[in-house]
């Protein structure tokens, strides 16, 4: 008499089935990882009830592993492990009813109290059934853990039902053998299931051999106390997660539980690719859920200005979808990415302060993703701030200062964190709008590159003080006695006043400055919310400045200085002269200013005034 029991599936199994098969994966490999993320969770599952001591489990001495055998000749795939295995009405229950978990019912059985020490993952119950992407027909050839157990076959040819049968003497655990489809002949072949297994399930605990050669070698250290792993497999990690071969610059080891649990490693490369006449790189920081890959490269994970990082987080808390191809809940990724862009900027300002050399060389790598990170993250603006270095008028030549050190220097009538742009150092203070600060001995930041003024206005303030551009500073030069030739303030007024007219619409409003120390005149960009560089830099990369309406420059003149008492005697004695003077002076500040677009006027009219000279 056969022992044969032919059994039909529930009556959506066709409906859930073709979900399962032709909607839910969208990539046809991912069979192979849950096949070997349920072997690995029958493995975990034997391990906990050997740790407990007081249940008979047959064949002890076998070691919990897996194993994959492809076979091109006979287009099969056998995924076979020595985990706890399914005795006959197990068999039914787990693989009879879609969406049963036999998984989840063994946590619960287990209880929340130990749910820690059951790493498992397989909570949804449709995985397997994933098999019948590529296969036409699954044989699972299975034998309980327990002592008396005998083995046991079920059958499927995935429509219909199932069969079940005696499959007497097997040794512990489960094999699944897949007959594949015509069209999915290359999960036969070794190669192709070595690349997935090292791809998806390249950190499962327990050994998994592919055609007799383990894969899974490296070990997934980011779930071990710091203490326990050694820096050769910190480096060998590197290698392996960063592909690179150089030492990586800073490295965080982390875990935590609260708002969501996170266990990461992640790295800086040495070297930032950006730089090194690449394109834009992607994040390389991989998605795990309990050491199986949910996405590589995974999106959303950090802020794009984050990308450089390699690494790889894993979270037991996410709430995947059924394929665990991807997260549902995007408040809860949300969470993630804050609790770890907080912690990598809290890890970045320890190590600014116990190791500042390493952490200039890694400002100096990576400072234009910082800055692109002020100019677009507006969560994380403030710790960004901390973290941002500039040259400074206070500093030696190639050091750098943050915020927060420039602060803790500014006397008491300084109330303003002053910046100046200028292509290098010598050129800033040189700069006229330089003279008033080193006058008041207060400190000025010196920028050359034109994000750093568009960082620094966006921070807008920093520890209660304003940071504002050298040329808006409304700041005077201290009372200082009068210098032989000096205009009396009568004559500057006039002078002013003559000077307006006779430059008429080049200029706008015409004022004796308080500013100016050693330089003659000076212009002041007009337009209160933008400085003349920041419109230059906006034209250069073809943005709209229509909202920023040009406006003739405003501008000031020295009345201590000789040019400009020789202009107003001059302007008496010889008006012709004067006004191509006073024509080439403001050229003269538009130029320092970089306001000067066209110089070819400026250059005709000092030929004009050399010729003049030399005639005399």
């Amino acid at each position: 008499m056969s022992q044969t029991e032919t059994h039909t599936f529930q009556a959506e199994i066709q409906q859930v089935l073709d979900i399962v098969i032709h909607s839910l994966y969208t990539d046809r490999e991912i069979f192979v990882r849950e096949l070997v993320s349920n072997a690995a969770d029958a493995c975990e599952k034997l391990r906990f009830v050997q740790s407990g001591g007081t249940t008979a489990v047959l064949q002890p001495d076998v070691a919990p592993s897996i194993r994959i055998t492809a076979d091109e000749a006979a287009g099969t795939l056998t995924i076979a492990d020595t985990g706890i295995g399914m005795t006959r009405d197990e068999l039914v229950e787990n693989l009879g009813t879609i969406a049963h978990s036999g998984t989840r019912k063994f946590l619960q059985a287990v209880g929340e109290a130990r749910k820690a020490d059951a790493q498992l993952i397989g909570q949804f119950g449709v995985g397997f059934y994933s098999a019948f992407m590529v296969a036409s027909k699954v044989t699972v050839r299975t034998r309980s853990g327990n002592a008396d157990s005998t083995g046991w076959q079920w059958t499927s040819a995935g429509a219909g039902g199932y069969t079940i049968e005696p499959a007497g003497e097997l040794p512990r655990g489960t094999e699944i053998v897949l007959e594949l489809k015509d069209d999915a002949k290359d999960f036969a072949k070794t190669a192709e299931i070595e690349r997935i297994v090292k791809r998806y399930s390249n950190f499962v605990t327990f050994p998994i051999e592919v055609g007799g050669t383990r894969m899974n070698t490296v070990q997934a250290i980011w779930t071990r106390p710091k203490s326990e792993v050694t820096e050769e497999e910190y480096q060998e990690f590197y290698k392996y997660v960063g592909h690179d071969a150089e030492a990586p610059l800073f490295r965080l080891h982390f875990s935590a539980d609260a708002p969501i649990s996170i266990k990461a490693i992640l790295f800086v490369p040495a070297r930032n690719f950006e730089t090194l006449g690449m394109n834009r790189v992607d994040s390389e920081v991989n998605l795990h859920c309990r050491k199986v890959l949910i996405e590589p490269k995974a999106k959303g994970l950090f802020p794009d200005w984050l990308r450089f990082l390699k690494g790889v987080v894993d979270s037991e808390d996410l709430p995947l979808n059924v394929s665990r191809e991807r997260m549902q809940d995007s408040d809860l990724l949300r969470k993630l990415n804050r609790a770890l862009t907080n912690r990598f900027l809290k890890f970045l300002a320890d190590e600014a302060e116990k190791q500042p050399e390493a952490y200039d060389r890694f400002f100096r790598e990576y400072h234009r993703f910082l800055k692109e990170g002020v100019l677009s993250d507006q969560d994380h603006r403030d710790g960004l701030a901390k973290l941002l270095r500039f040259e400074s008028s206070a500093t030696e030549l190639g050091k750098t200062t943050s915020l927060a050190e420039y602060v803790k220097r500014m006397p008491a009538d300084q109330t303003e964190i002053g910046f100046l742009l200028a292509t290098g150092r010598e050129t800033a203070l040189a700069s006229p709008y330089y003279e008033v600060f080193k006058a008041r001995g207060h400190e000025v930041l010196l920028v050359t590159e034109p994000i750093d003024e568009f960082v620094l206005d966006r921070l807008h303030e920093f520890d209660g003080k304003k940071i504002v551009a050298a040329e808006k500073a409304e700041l005077s030069v201290p009372d200082a006695e009068a210098s032989e030739g000096q205009l009396s303030e009568p004559e500057a007024t006039g002078l002013a006043e003559w000077l307006k007219t006779t430059l008429g619409e080049a200029v706008g409003e015409v004022r004796v400055s308080k500013r100016l120390v050693g330089s003659p005149a000076v212009v002041l960009e007009g337009d209160r919310f933008m400085t003349a560089s920041m419109k230059r830099t906006l034209k250069a990369m073809q943005r709209d400045t229509s909202g920023f309406p040009e406006s003739a420059p405003e501008f000031e003149i020295n009345p201590r200085h000789s040019l400009v008492a020789r202009l107003e005697k001059t302007r008496h004695s010889d008006p012709e002269l004067a006004a191509k003077a006073a024509a080439q002076l403001l050229d003269n500040a538009r130029l320092s200013a970089g306001l000067m677009e066209d110089p070819r006027a400026m250059l005709g009219r000092i030929n004009e005034l050399l010729e003049r000279v030399l005639s005399k």
